[in-house]
């Protein structure tokens, strides 16, 4: 549906974005997972054609859109920082796109009020957005991209605005609006917990190139290189190994048994408690547990390690 072939930019001597190719299918969800710098948000603006390449094609249902302008290429966007008209209420921002397009009054309307009810807004048509919370500003600026039908939806971190409980509130209604719409979207994120949240597949980037793309699932069994692993947050990286955390299995000593290590710290992070456990030669290895009792800070353990998870890079 949407193709990306061989896209180089450069800026002076800076390569932005170095030969990047992928696909993705219709209704698929891509997420584009990388940290600050890597090309993630330029690879948005050559899609959307905010950004010219210097090579390559961008593709929509094999119709070549490189040189199309913005406004004809079907695409809509929504930015971190929600980039609303600050002179229009609600209605005003979310119907923008089909007056422009030349709907009648009455469509209009009737596509507002659809798009409000969906993301949760119904009623707040005559709200100016400048009286909204932000999670609310955010759902404006989805249903403003979302108004016009758009052949592809392009999210560029669209929650990095917004506090942890609100973020994680709308991570959730993300993925369920996604699921209802069918939509085909590339949502650029930093944050590994949104990319494999709302990814159908996830495309790491590095340094102006896509390093490897698969499922949640496929990136996380076998990630490509150490860097990945530990962009990833697999830090139990040693010789060329990945030891995933969920593999371990860390038991307070009992008698008679000199144990392996001891836990620096046990950090909880929802149902989920991450040890750091520091083994008798130095080494520092990380160990996933959910269940209540757990070994705390400064108590010695034995460890367990299942063959299944440790990876070969």
């Amino acid at each position: 549906m949407l193709q990306v072939e061989d896209v180089t930019v450069r800026f002076g001597e800076k390569v932005a974005l170095d030969e990047v190719a992928l696909e993705v299918a219709r209704g698929e969800v891509l997420a584009v997972l990388g940290p600050s710098g890597s090309g993630k948000s330029t690879l948005l603006r050559v899609i959307c054609g905010l950004q010219q390449p210097d090579d390559g094609c961008v593709l929509i249902d094999s119709e070549d859109i490189t040189s199309s302008p913005p406004h004809r290429r079907g695409i809509g966007l929504v930015f971190q920082d929600h980039a609303l008209f600050q002179h229009k209420d609600v209605a005003g921002n979310v119907g923008f796109g089909p007056r422009m397009r030349g709907d009648a009054p009455s469509g209009v309307a009737r596509r507002v009020g659809e798009l409000l009810d969906l993301v949760g807004l119904a009623g707040f048509e005559h709200r100016s957005v400048a009286t909204l919370s932000g999670g609310e500003q955010q759902r404006v600026a989805l249903a403003r991209a979302l108004a016009p039908e758009p052949r592809v939806l392009l999210l560029d971190e669209p929650l990095g605005s917004l506090d942890r409980r609100l973020r994680d509130r709308l991570l959730v209604d993300l993925g369920v609006l996604f699921a209802e719409l069918d939509v085909t979207a590339i949502y650029v994120t930093h944050d590994q917990a949104e990319a494999f949240a709302l990814g159908d597949r996830v495309a790491i980037m590095r340094a102006g190139q896509v390093v490897q793309h698969g499922t949640a699932d496929e990136l996380w069994a076998h990630p490509g290189d150490e860097d990945t692993a530990r962009f990833l947050g697999l830090d139990n990286v040693r010789d060329g190994t990945v030891i995933r955390p969920e593999a371990i299995t860390a038991r307070r000593v009992e008698a008679g048994n000199p144990g392996d290590g001891v836990v620096e710290r046990a950090r909880r992070h929802g149902p989920t408690v991450h040890l750091t456990v520091r083994l008798d030669d130095g080494t520092l290895l990380d160990a996933a547990v959910t269940s209540l009792e757990h070994p705390a800070t400064g108590e010695r353990v034995s460890l367990e390690i299942d063959p299944e998870g440790v990876v070969r890079l």
